[in-house]
């Protein structure tokens, strides 16, 4: 095959922070911080407060002398404003990005390899007999002459959301370097346990001061994301009757079988490998158990939060369906809400996804509105007072050993958070406020 002409960078301000970005990233991801849905603090493990500590000390080296990681797994930093606020006040700008990595997909010992120029061939990784092929990945074709960042393909790449903590200290560095550019004062955060849903439980909106804020935990360049799912997550728990299994008939009550009969009994066309666009689902994600004791865990997921309880009838009903063919069973169902669409609350104060799409376009994109089939910790955060859109990071296939990065979309996304800066000092957005 043919070599690729390279990719064009966004912009020249994006060129410029590529080198810099992909250093960042590349140390980041090889630190291990899978979330732990078992563990029980914040953070739900401790390695995560291993990245937390390196972002500390990158955050002092920069200048950024409040740099801390707080007792909860919490980083917090903040950069001072360039323009003098005797002319008018200047809203505080939020920025955010997780830390942990999902427990889906292996995470420890992520080496981090540069593709160069892909030329839209097969990329055979060199553990696993890992392969990105674009005739299962069509979006690769949509990256010919990228540089694209992969696993060595035994273990997630980490860009959700690696690329977006090295794409905001990226940014912060080079609004340092140039003190002549307009900015706002910028509140940073970076968070434990998103991936779990727990990222928001501990976040401290009030001492973050800001107005609004943004996570950078997107992926498809010119991504603006102001609408998630409504989540919820249900908890099945089977118990049963255990025998000897020779003299079982009749006595046994094989609670491992009742749970593999209701997974099959949930309805087809609501799990998430038949479901697109706005359609909700139920996902069956872990089943444990033996003959005597049986946990299924789903989540549900709707936009609509009508529809997302629907689902959770849906599961009751099928539970009680199955267990009442075996009455000696005893089964309950747990739903606990995790997260809420965003949406409501984001469209009270719509300065922060028009001063997003103004950052987007300044950086020669096209703003590309899209509703999340899934949640960030901004879904709670807006709930909690600080309504926080979602931007791209140019990572792609995520939670997967297949998870690639590319170098020229990760830049963007860096210059889009310089232009974003810039845009909250403008007159249409200095002056804004919240009801």
């Amino acid at each position: 095959m043919a070599a690729a002409s390279p990719a064009p960078f966004t912009s020249p301000l994006a060129e410029s922070l590529a080198p810099a970005l992909l250093e960042r990233f590349g140390r980041y991801v090889r630190v291990g911080t899978q979330s732990d849905r078992d563990g029980e603090g914040s953070p739900s493990s401790a390695r995560q407060l291993d990245l937390g500590r390196v972002l500390v000390d990158d955050l002092l080296a920069l200048g950024l002398d409040d740099a801390v990681l707080d007792g909860d797994g919490y980083v917090y930093a903040t950069l001072p404003a360039t323009i003098d606020e005797a002319s008018g006040p200047v809203p505080v700008i939020g920025l955010i990005a997780h830390m942990d990595t999902s427990p889906d997909a292996p995470g420890d010992g992520v080496e981090p390899i540069v593709h160069r120029e892909y030329d839209g061939g097969v990329i055979a990784l060199p553990r696993g007999g890992t392969t990105l092929d674009p005739e299962h990945m069509p979006d690769l074709l949509d990256h010919l002459g990228h540089d694209l960042v992969t696993s060595s393909g035994d273990t997630l790449l980490g860009a959700d959301d690696k690329a977006g903590v090295a794409a905001i200290l990226t940014a912060v560095a080079h609004l340092l370097a140039h003190p002549e550019l307009p900015r706002p004062t910028l509140r940073l955060a970076f968070t434990p346990d998103e991936e779990i849903g727990r990222g928001a439980h501990r976040f401290d909106v009030e001492g973050f001061g800001a107005l609004c804020a943004y996570t950078v935990d997107g992926s498809e360049i010119g991504e603006l994301q102001d609408e998630t799912f409504s989540a919820t997550e249900g908890i099945v728990t089977i118990e049963g009757h255990e025998v000897h299994p020779g003299f079982a008939t009749g006595k046994l009550v094989n609670a491992a079988r009742l749970a593999a009969e209701i997974v099959a009994a949930l309805p087809a066309e609501l799990t998430p490998e038949r479901t697109s666009g706005r359609d909700g689902f139920i996902h069956v994600y872990e089943v444990q158990g033996s003959a005597s004791h049986a946990v299924i865990r789903t989540i549900l997921r709707d936009f609509d939060d009508e529809l997302l309880a629907a689902h959770g009838e849906v599961l009751r009903r099928t539970v009680d369906e199955v267990v009442a063919r075996e009455p000696r069973a005893r089964a309950t169902v747990e739903i606990t809400p995790q997260y809420p669409n965003m949406r409501r609350y984001v469209d009270l104060f719509p300065q922060v996804t028009d001063a997003a799409e103004q950052a987007i376009r300044a950086e020669g994109l096209s703003p590309l509105r899209t509703s999340i089939r899934g949640g960030t910790d901004g879904s709670q955060l807006s709930a909690m007072g600080l309504p926080t859109p979602n931007l791209f990071t140019g990572g792609h296939e995520f939670h997967s050993v297949r998870e690639w990065a590319s170098v020229q979309e990760m830049a963007a996304a860096a210059a889009t958070v310089v232009r974003l800066a810039e845009v909250w000092t403008t007159p249409e957005f200095r002056g804004a406020t919240r009801a």
